[in-house]
């Protein structure tokens, strides 16, 4: 089992999820990395210009920018960011991380 480098509170659906006891459930490593791309996401303010851009130019352009922001974690192997479209309002993003593999999320819009 991998050490635990990155501890973070376990949130879905923009809440905290809670165990039996009502207490913060913990997410580790891989989950800690991609909840933080997720939040680095949605507070950079991209995915609102991503909703609203219909022109295809502009709207490839906040998708570099959107890969050059998860590059910037220091977790995260340069260039191996893809950031897709699933559909209007839901986005994929994978990529390697050094100390844990490939990572995957979904961020909702």
């Amino acid at each position: 089992m991998s050490e635990l480098l990155y501890i973070d509170l376990l949130i879905e659906n923009g809440n905290f999820v809670l165990n039996t006891g009502k207490e913060p459930k913990l997410c580790n490593n891989r989950k800690s990395i991609g909840q933080d791309i997720i939040h680095s996401i949605l507070e950079s303010g991209l995915a609102t210009q991503l909703i609203g851009e219909r022109s295809p130019t502009l709207r490839a352009d906040i998708f570099t920018q959107l890969e050059l922001l998860i590059e910037e974690d220091e977790r995260i192997v340069p260039g191996t960011v893809e950031v897709s479209e699933e559909n209007q309002k839901r986005l994929w993003v994978t990529a390697s991380t050094y100390d844990f593999g490939g990572i995957s999320a979904q961020v909702d819009l």
